[in-house]
């Protein structure tokens, strides 16, 4: 794919503008809730995350973790605030079902205390999994909908490795990701969620449930690619994410969003999405129809960020006289920070068997273990797997484009085009 000339600043040095001014009709001071639970949690992992694994915020500490709900900022001041639960974590292995159920059954419990809200910020990451379930994000959203009723005004924040499923984008108005990785915007797009939700309530449509609710023209992408290969610091995600806010700033577009997907998680919704939403169905529908193409059409030219090679090649690199120290190695098929349990040691049997290692002026540092750990195979034995290909086809991104209004019964729309529609 062709660079494109990058003369915008980078997205973790955008801030959202000051509010808009009141229009007749919108909302003075809207009451808002703020929960939401956030991991990235791999599948492929043995490691269970449970409550150690959680920050958990709640109230006054809820708020305090979004600093531009502060005191004296303009999004602080613009609404009546109510911060419930949100539960956070690095990432790690599936989520224990039984906790995940605490974590979500305590936010409806707020939600039915604390309601009835005119709006909410939902603040999740996309790729939790959960033991036992498919969908773990669509089925909070699918709950907190119902707790808090058709006519709220609902906004999502994600992370760009989280997954876009059906479910999910029925359950939310508006919704965004990050646009850079490594993660340097997390916050800004955190702030942007918020600052479309108000924008939106504050609007000449304000006070109507209806008309204050975007469309939405969403098309999953069938490409599946790991973090390693994505950093929009390269090409050719950056040229993509570049297209991103100059689609979000067209007239009649709300908010643009380009999710990669998260490609650690055994699960039928992992892969590219894009969203984008605003209250112009044919601009929406045909700016996410050509960020898709590009997204497809570069498929095949994402490459690592990093340099890579056999774990023979990489020590004969490292081990060179005129090589640079330190001499970083990873596994990246073991990250920790991707949800990788950091306890594969196979890497480390070859270190200890190599004998120019052993017989150089090297030393291998290793922390004192009194008790082998074992854990239990999550695969089966390599005499068991049976390789498959699947065949090159063509693919045409076709938008689903759905109107403000809330479908009175989302099941009802599955398995069917997504056509703009009035209620």
């Amino acid at each position: 794919m062709t660079a494109l000339p990058h003369t915008a600043p980078e997205q973790s040095e955008v801030w959202c503008p000051a509010l808009a001014p009141l229009h007749e009709g919108g909302l003075a001071r809207p009451r808002i809730g703020i929960a939401g639970i956030s991991i990235e949690s791999s599948t492929f992992s043995p490691h269970i995350s449970g409550t150690e694994a959680f920050t958990v915020r709640r109230g006054a500490t809820l708020r305090a973790y979004y600093p531009f709900l502060d005191e004296g900022r303009d999004l602080g001041e613009a609404a009546d605030w109510v911060p419930l639960m949100h539960a956070r974590s690095l990432p790690g292995g599936a989520v224990d079902p039984d906790l995940y159920a605490e974590f979500r059954d305590e936010i409806l419990d707020r939600i039915r205390q604390e309601g009835p809200f005119d709006a909410f910020y939902l603040d999740i990451h996309g790729a939790m999994s959960v033991l036992g379930m498919e969908d773990a994000e669509g089925d909070l959203a699918r709950h907190v909908r119902e707790a808090l009723g058709d006519d709220t005004l609902v906004s999502t924040s994600m992370d760009l490795h989280g997954n876009v499923s059906f479910e999910l984008l029925s359950a939310v108005d508006l919704i965004t990701c990050y646009r850079m990785a490594p993660h340097e915007d997390a916050m800004n797009t955190k702030e942007r969620a918020v600052f479309n939700l108000l924008t939106r309530l504050r609007a000449a449509t304000g006070t109507d449930v209806q008309a204050r609710r975007p469309a939405k023209a969403w098309v999953p992408v069938p490409v599946l690619l790991p973090g390693e290969k994505t950093s929009t610091r390269i090409e050719p995600a950056r040229s993509i994410y570049a297209e991103v806010p100059l689609v979000a700033a067209l007239d009649g577009v709300v908010d643009a969003a380009v999710w990669v997907g998260y490609a650690w998680a055994d699960e039928p919704r992992c892969q590219a999405y894009v969203v984008v939403t605003g209250d112009d169905e044919e601009i929406i529908r045909s700016e996410a129809e050509r960020l898709a193409r590009l997204y497809w059409d570069a498929r095949r030219d994402f490459e690592f960020v990093a340099e890579t090679a056999t774990l023979a090649e990489a020590l004969t690199a490292a081990l060179d006289p005129e090589a640079p120290r330190p001499y970083f190695l990873s596994d990246t098929g073991d990250n920790p920070t991707a949800g990788g349990a950091g306890d594969v040691t196979w890497t480390l049997q070859q270190l200890l068997a190599n004998p120019d290692l052993a017989a150089g002026p090297f030393r291998l540092v290793t922390p004192p273990f009194s008790t082998p750990v074992r854990w239990p195979p999550l695969w089966p034995p390599a005499s068991e797997v049976r390789s498959t290909s699947m065949p090159a086809r063509a693919w045409t991104p076709r938008p689903r484009v759905r109107s403000g209004s809330r479908a009175p019964s989302i099941p009802s729309l599955k398995g069917t085009p997504w056509r703009a529609r009035r209620q």
